[in-house]
C-alpha cells in the first residue's frame, strides 16, 4: 500500500487542534473558551466585530441594565478580545483581532451541527 499524498497528510494534521501541552498553556486556552462561554459576551462580541460601537449602543444592543453590559465588556477588554477606546464621555468598543469572529462563527456552525447533542447534555449546565 503507497503512502498518501503529502496534501493528505497534512491537511489530516491540520484538523488535529494545537492544544499546548503544558497545563499553564492548557489552562489559558481553557480561560479564553470561558471568556467566550456568556451569552451576553458571545452578543456583544458579535454585535463589536462589525464595527466600532459606544457602550450606549452595547446597552441597548444587550437590553441589561448598563451595570452589567458594563462588567461583560470589562472582562472582555481585560482579557484582549475587546478594546476601549475613550473619546471624552464615550467609550467605543471593538474586536481587537478579526479571528475571534471566526471563532464564534465556527462555534455557531458546530452548534448548528451538533444542537440535539448540545441541549440534552447534562453535564454543562445552560446559562443562568
Amino acid at each position: 500500500m503507497s503512502a498518501p499524498p503529502a496534501a493528505v497528510v497534512t491537511a489530516a494534521k491540520t484538523l488535529v487542534p494545537p492544544v499546548p501541552d503544558d497545563p499553564a498553556g492548557r489552562d489559558l486556552l481553557a480561560r479564553f473558551y470561558r471568556a467566550l462561554g456568556d451569552p451576553t459576551r458571545l452578543a456583544l462580541l458579535a454585535f463589536c466585530a462589525e464595527e466600532e460601537r459606544t457602550g450606549n449602543e452595547c446597552v441597548a444592543h444587550a437590553g441589561l441594565s448598563q451595570g452589567r453590559v458594563s462588567a461583560h465588556l470589562s472582562c472582555l477588554v481585560s482579557c484582549g478580545l475587546l478594546e476601549v477606546r475613550r473619546a471624552g464621555r464615550f467609550a467605543y468598543y471593538r474586536v481587537t483581532d478579526r479571528r475571534v469572529a471566526e471563532v464564534v462563527r465556527l462555534g455557531a456552525l458546530m452548534v448548528a451541527d451538533h444542537a440535539a447533542g448540545i441541549a440534552a447534555c447534562t453535564r454543562v449546565a445552560p446559562a443562568p
